[in-house]
């Protein structure tokens, strides 16, 4: 390995913050597809503040193999030019630098200025909205496609929408789809500390992002109120679709042995965010030199997916465990408003969220035994005329769900770096530029394929009557 701070070489991707706890199993999901048959990816260097550090992280990443000799670049997010120079020796950056609210608008600025595509794993709304109303247009005109929230924030959730819709076919249609978010492990779950962080600083940023939203043109939406879920929405859709009623706020959803309540994750502010794309274009957006085929292929792919109400609800086997999280939630809503108690939240994450996040991260063994099921219950009629006729129920109901491996560390890098070697393989067929959702970029292309050969599965679970 070398550290290359001025090398002439165009990488195919660069990793920024690759010594970070999540950056290092991006890494090593990355080392898989390195110099394989039919990958696209033959080159990748790592970039940072601390080049030892990043050593580090790729001698950990490549073991029990010896580390390979990738280039190491040292980059600071708080010198431009040094971020500028990166951007200008690689295809893609991948950004494992969070909170992005805080350190996140530089790598976007200094992508879009050299034209470089970027990723990130981004969970944080405010940050997201906030670099479409700055970078967007920008981003066309340089050619800089700009995708966050390409982990489990939100790529299961967009999919997933998107899986379930495609099984309502004509005369069928939903009217709501709610997702049911269930974390297991043999052993104890631990969170990521950056969620947990990202999460208390959410809450001191909530007023931007309310006044960001009031400051823009309002866009068409397909849906009156998309996110059911997220008390950061106060931007409701015009539109004539009749939100299902909100029910309680803890919920017992028997046909899935959980206890769920309202998560307010970015999720459905994505997914909302794609849907309200797709209304302003039908046939999604275009790619920047895609075939006749292609064209074809991604215009039909739109023309089954149908709008509909998103929520998302976390769910656990036992109440007690609602409780727990109903708890962190207060905690994190009171303290997180003034900076004293943000302060108390960051420093000592373990007390008050009663050991679900620390900052040590979980260990090796907790990763391996950690997985997640997310259920998707979509809720319609089964003639859409039948939508039309008052106050007519939905009569039916079509249960899909998607599993995988533990969310931070395992599923995130993986959905990452299919996402990335899509952006690498299929660069004709996408977007030319702009800040978008991975939903409209990603929707039409393989992508759940992808993640269904990498430990990710989507499963058809059950068609009926509704029961609601």
């Amino acid at each position: 390995m070398a550290e290359s701070p001025q090398t002439h070489q165009k990488f195919d991707l660069t990793i920024l913050g690759a010594s970070g706890f999540t950056g290092k199993y991006v890494i090593r999901e990355a080392l898989k597809f390195l110099n394989t048959p039919s990958s696209p990816l033959k080159s990748i260097a790592l970039a940072g503040r601390n080049p030892e550090k990043l050593a580090q992280s790729l001698k950990w990443a490549s073991h029990p193999a010896p580390p390979p000799s990738l280039s190491i670049i040292k980059a600071d997010i708080s010198d431009p030019s040094s971020l500028l120079q990166l951007c200008k020796q690689t295809k893609l950056i991948l950004n494992c630098v969070g909170p992005f609210r805080l350190y996140g608008e530089p790598v976007v600025s200094a992508c879009v200025d050299v034209g470089c595509d970027y990723l990130d794993i981004c969970g944080e709304p405010e940050f997201m909205e906030r670099m479409e109303w700055i970078y967007h247009e920008k981003g066309v005109e340089r050619g800089s496609l700009v995708v966050s929230a390409c982990g489990f924030d939100s790529v299961p959730a967009e999919l997933g929408v998107m899986f379930n819709s495609r099984q309502w076919v004509a005369p069928r249609a939903p009217n709501c789809v709610e997702a049911y978010v269930s974390l297991e492990s043999d052993k104890r779950i631990v969170g990521n500390f950056g969620t947990f962080e990202s999460a208390v600083l959410g809450v001191a940023s909530v007023e931007k992002l309310q006044e960001l939203r009031r400051s823009r043109p309002r866009r068409a939406r397909p849906v009156d109120r998309v996110d059911l879920a997220s008390p950061l929405d106060d931007n409701p859709d015009q539109d004539s679709g009749t939100p299902p009623p909100k029910g309680s706020t803890v919920e017992h959803q028997k046909k899935i042995g959980l206890w769920a309540v309202k998560l307010p994750s970015a999720d459905s502010i994505v997914v909302r965010r794609t849907l309200s794309v797709l209304t302003e274009n039908p046939g999604g957006i275009a790619g920047v030199n895609e075939s006749n085929e292609q064209v074809e292929r991604r215009e039909n792919f739109w023309s089954t997916v149908k709008p509909a109400h998103f929520g998302v609800k976390i769910g656990f086997k036992s109440l007690l465990s609602i409780i727990r999280i109903v708890t962190l939630g207060i905690f994190i809503g009171l303290f997180g408003r003034f900076s004293l108690g943000r302060w108390l939240l960051l420093k000592f994450p373990s007390i008050f969220t009663l050991g679900w996040f620390r900052k040590k991260g979980p260990s090796e063994e907790e990763v391996r035994s950690a997985s997640f099921k997310m259920w998707f219950i979509g809720r319609g009629y089964s003639d859409v005329t039948l939508a039309s006729q008052g106050n007519k129920k939905p009569d039916m109901e079509i249960v899909t769900r998607i599993t995988g491996p533990e969310i931070g560390y395992l599923t995130t890098p993986i959905i990452l770096l299919q996402c990335a070697l899509i952006v690498l393989s299929q660069r004709d067929n996408l977007p030319k530029g702009g800040v978008l959702t991975p939903g409209i970029v990603f929707g039409p292309t393989d992508l759940q394929e992808r993640l269904e050969q990498n430990g990710i599965s989507f499963d058809l679970v059950s068609k009926n009557p509704s029961s609601a």
